[in-house]
């Protein structure tokens, strides 16, 4: 019984600190870039897009631009996961959980 009142409080723990986390993520943001920084986009840990700052020169090549945005959105959203990962590494530091996340949880990406 000792044993199942440690994964009741392990539990509790995780979901306390599962709660905390998402409340960052969804009040950070996290910012990509394209063509030298030709093109900004900012997403937030949520994944909502934010911004878009597009150079005017760019506005000539429909293309590039095009190109251009689908890149920065990727590297916003790769910043965003590598945040979610390490947010998550901390969340369940210290929790005895075997064989890490249940369930194969993902984040939300």
């Amino acid at each position: 019984m000792k044993n199942l009142g440690n994964m009741l409080k392990q539990a509790q723990q995780m979901q306390t600190r599962m709660a905390e986390m998402q409340a960052k993520l969804e009040a950070t943001v996290v910012d990509g870039q394209a063509g030298g920084g030709m093109v900004k986009v900012s997403l937030t840990g949520k994944g909502d897009l934010k911004r878009v700052s597009i150079d005017p020169s760019l506005m000539d090549d429909r293309e590039v631009l095009e190109d251009l945005l689908v890149a920065a959105h990727a590297d916003a959203k790769q910043k965003v996961e590598a945040q979610m990962a390490d947010e998550m590494q901390k969340a369940t530091a210290g929790l005895n959980l075997p064989g890490g996340l249940p369930g194969g949880l993902k984040l939300p990406f």
